[in-house]
């Protein structure tokens, strides 16, 4: 994608709509991550799919993080499937000119991202780590690939780029002084025939006062060395105020919902922290957890390969070094005051 004029020029010109992935009337902290990444590539306006439109803290946190405009789109997103998904996003493009998307990487919209870029005829990016402008003001991401071994870059020469941004990939900043966004409401009417299935149930999961999987600053997660028993993994998930996530080993033999999967057949996350405990290491998980800041491995084979990408090893039992961790981890929070 080209454009006349300088990069800033670009950046301060150019709409760049951010799908708003909320809960209820709460922002998830993902889409402030996709406005503060919208802002280094062009001016952010924000899209909020919901019954109503946002307001009071929710909208004030869209202002703060850079959105000058909300679209809403008054519908269900709950109810819809990704292709009507995509389908009510192409009034926002249309109504705006946006040449560029971003949303956040999770299962659901990258289905939806797909479907959009193709009706749009523009370049598709998921699971990016960082979107940026060239010299020639064209948009680049950054992945990772081959189990996070290596850094791509990729240069989008569509006229349009749909991007699926990791969670965690860009830390959230605010804008000094920023106003209350504007609110503009869109028409729109999802097609029931679009995407050639229809939606005949839908279960919700269950609640969990843990933070999700993809969107976790901390994550604990379990393989083949739990035999089964999470609970020393949950505990100490719970003193970090963490997420759980598990191999597909331990999935498969049903010890954890595959929801909890990570790796390259399941979720791809990016936590600051990332804990493993009975966890070898194999290139399949590598591939999904692999960008995490710090990585903290235990296990009791020192020959396990998660210590050659280790951050801190300690070689030694689960069932004894997570308990004490946890211990640990609410002694300090105790005595700041954090408990």
């Amino acid at each position: 994608m080209t454009s006349s004029g300088s990069p800033s020029d670009v950046a301060s010109g150019d709409v760049v709509l951010v799908v708003v992935d909320h809960q209820g009337t709460t922002v998830r902290n993902p889409a402030l991550e996709l406005l503060t990444a919208a802002r280094a590539i062009g001016r952010p306006e924000a899209v909020w799919l919901g019954g109503d439109a946002p307001a009071g803290a929710a909208l004030e946190t869209l202002g703060t993080h850079g959105a000058g405009v909300v679209h809403h789109l008054a519908v269900d997103p709950g109810g819809l499937l990704p292709a009507q998904v995509a389908q009510v996003l192409r009034v926002a493009v249309e109504a705006t000119g946006a040449r560029t998307v971003l949303l956040t990487s999770t299962f659901e919209n990258k289905e939806a991202s797909a479907h959009l870029a193709f009706h749009l005829g523009a370049g598709l990016v998921v699971d990016a780590a960082g979107v940026e402008r060239d010299d020639d003001g064209a948009l680049v991401t950054v992945q990772q690939a081959f189990a996070g071994t290596w850094t791509l870059r990729s240069v989008v020469t569509a006229e349009h780029a749909v991007v699926a941004l990791k969670a965690n990939a860009v830390p959230a900043e605010v804008v000094d002084g920023a106003p209350v966004p504007q609110v503009v409401a869109h028409p729109v009417v999802a097609d029931a025939s679009v995407g050639g299935a229809t939606l005949v149930e839908r279960t919700e999961r269950p609640v969990s006062e843990r933070p999700s999987l993809t969107e976790a600053q901390v994550v604990v997660v379990g393989g083949r060395g739990t035999n089964g028993d999470f609970s020393a993994v949950e505990d100490l998930a719970d003193a970090l105020g963490g997420a759980v996530g598990a191999t597909r080993v331990a999935t498969d033999e049903g010890w954890i919902g595959h929801e909890a999967q990570i790796g390259q057949t399941g979720v791809t996350v990016s936590p600051r922290l990332y804990v493993g405990a009975g966890v070898s290491g194999a290139v399949h998980h590598r591939g999904g957890m692999q960008s995490s800041g710090t990585i903290v491995a235990i296990n009791n084979d020192p020959e396990a390969p998660i210590f050659e990408i280790a951050d801190y090893g300690i070689v030694g039992d689960l069932t004894t070094v997570l308990p004490q961790t946890a211990a640990e981890v609410r002694r300090l929070r105790a005595e700041s005051g954090e408990a």
